[in-house]
């Protein structure tokens, strides 16, 4: 029962749409939009990169809360931490408020990582950015960014701990399918980080 709880919390939190209601704060519909993603980066494609930021971060902080309480007043586990995480992942990816359609995880993964083992933002950061700045596509530095933190972890916090984090991986993945099919033919939109916060500042 413990878990069922654990993962209902998890999945409501991770529904909470802001990718959708920043945007609609502003009087865009982010499904009609762009790619019509229900994502930070499309919201940071469409609107710029100061929309793009508060999204992805209020994204993140959904599984972050409900992590870090589960954590510092229930005192959950490590693992049992990541699997609170998970269904928020789960929850942003498909909301019950919008049809079960939503992102691809990656914020909610990085909120998880930062209520459980924070140090690894800096190292899923220190891979995500120069790609995306090298290549300026955002789908391959995260899914890059994920599949090499996975196989980290599996080394340094074990195999529980690493099956969570492949977990993530393997949402993900599943959720940047299309885009992996686009970077595959040449296809994939590409995303300048500067440029789209230049973009908002003028």
């Amino acid at each position: 029962m413990r878990y069922v709880v654990f993962a209902l919390v998890g999945y409501i939190m991770g529904s909470i749409p802001f990718s959708f209601i920043v945007p609609l704060v502003k009087g865009v519909n982010i499904t009609r939009v762009g790619s019509g993603n229900v994502g930070g980066t499309n919201v940071l494609r469409s609107m710029g990169g100061y929309a793009g930021a508060v999204a992805m971060i209020l994204d993140g902080v959904k599984a972050f809360i409900p992590v870090i309480i589960a954590r510092a007043v229930f005192g959950v586990s490590l693992p049992e931490g990541m699997m609170i995480g998970f269904f928020a992942a789960v929850g942003h990816s498909y909301s019950i408020f919008l049809r079960f359609r939503g992102g691809k995880a990656v914020a909610c993964t990085v909120g998880t990582l930062s209520g459980t083992l924070p140090w690894y933002v800096a190292v899923f950061f220190g891979i995500w950015i120069p790609i995306v700045l090298l290549t300026k596509y955002v789908s391959l530095g995260s899914v890059l960014a994920l599949a090499i933190l996975s196989s980290i972890l599996f080394l340094t916090e074990g195999y529980s701990v690493g099956l969570w984090m492949l977990a993530f991986f393997g949402l993900s993945l599943f959720r940047h399918r299309k885009n992996v099919a686009a970077l595959l033919r040449g296809e994939e939109r590409k995303t300048d980080l500067i440029e789209a916060f230049k973009r908002k500042r003028n």
